[in-house]
């Protein structure tokens, strides 16, 4: 499940220590994935010894299978998901609404990476001593939930994240860094099946049928995305390959002759690409986090003080080294 560290301006604990949280996360994830697999296959275990005894004892196997489930509830509250000390949220998630003991082993992944998938914004919107007002459609955007659940632990998103450059704010579409690259994608992807044709012009042809459109063309976005990225990198003396990409997971795209450093992906060769991208397999990198640190330095943020934080509380200093063993850990 690929790392979200900045969406939009929301403010990210990810700006605070970008060295610390990539690896933590991922030892987090692998520890509760253990627990609710732990958890799922007691629960199934009971469920089939009521299933057994249910004409016999019918009530106490109701209030059983009840405590059992509030256990799982409670297991997955943000608390236990929390990755600060002293953290306490008491809102639990709409997910747990369902007996986790029908499920197969690919409805319980589904399950639980939905579940991350929620407290992914959170952490996303929020630090200790820190809250942003997220707007609730990124919990229902079917891109950014794609892009995180569909990719290794050790790539790390910033979604649509909103630079401070020059005094004039610039928001970019998706950056995607892998351990090894930074890749600026664009998206075509309102209609099914639409084909757009590509040129250098600054204005696209979408067609749909007999209907044709003109669409601004992604590659302006793209090479404004490219440029600003590269240079901050030059300027920080960062030794990461920046890439562009233009992706239509749903339609085509018929552009004969794209600038070289352009790549295209639609409904015929997406598929490859993705693929190499579920395949790679590395661990975090030094260069990767340093690349990431020199993004967020200008990334902006509003946010406002937690409630229990306005008594000027110290941030609680807690380190955790980076090793070999965070690796890929893609469910």
């Amino acid at each position: 499940m690929a790392q979200l560290i900045k969406l939009q301006d929301y403010v990210s604990r990810y700006q605070q220590d970008v060295y610390r949280y990539p690896s933590q996360f991922i030892r987090l994830k692998k520890q509760q994935w253990d627990k609710f697999v732990n958890w799922s296959e007691m629960q199934k275990q009971e469920h089939e010894g009521w299933a057994q005894e249910e004409s016999l004892f019918y009530e106490d196997e109701n209030k059983e299978k009840t405590n059992m489930f509030h256990k799982l509830k409670n297991m997955f509250r943000k608390r236990d998901f929390s990755m600060d000390e002293g953290e306490n949220e008491k809102k639990e998630s709409p997910f747990f609404q369902m007996d986790l003991s029908n499920m197969n082993e690919l409805e319980l992944k589904q399950f639980f990476l939905d579940q991350l998938f929620e407290f992914q914004i959170k952490w996303a919107s929020s630090t200790l001593t820190e809250t942003s007002y997220i707007d609730y459609k990124y919990f229902y955007d079917e891109r950014l939930k794609y892009f995180l659940q569909r990719f290794p632990d050790t790539f790390l998103v910033m979604y649509k994240p909103i630079l401070a450059l020059k005094k004039a704010p610039v928001e970019l579409d998706v950056l995607l860094l892998t351990p090894t690259e930074l890749w600026c994608l664009t998206f075509l992807e309102e209609e099914n099946r639409a084909v757009y044709f590509g040129s250098s012009d600054r204005f696209w042809i979408k067609k749909i049928g007999k209907k044709e459109k003109k669409v601004l063309s992604p590659v302006l976005s793209l090479q404004r995305m490219g440029v600003i990225v590269s240079k901050l990198f030059r300027t920080y003396n960062v030794d990461f390959p920046v890439k562009k990409a233009v992706i239509s997971r749903n339609g085509y795209i018929d552009y004969p002759s794209p600038p070289f450093d352009l790549h295209i992906f639609d409904k015929k060769s997406y598929p490859k690409w993705f693929e190499s991208m579920r395949e790679f397999r590395s661990p975090l990198k030094m260069t990767q986090l340093k690349a990431a640190k020199t993004v967020l330095e200008f990334a902006e943020t509003n946010s406002i003080n937690r409630p229990e934080w306005d008594d000027e509380a110290e941030w609680p200093d807690h380190e955790i080294e980076i090793g070999d063993e965070a690796e890929d850990r893609t469910l």
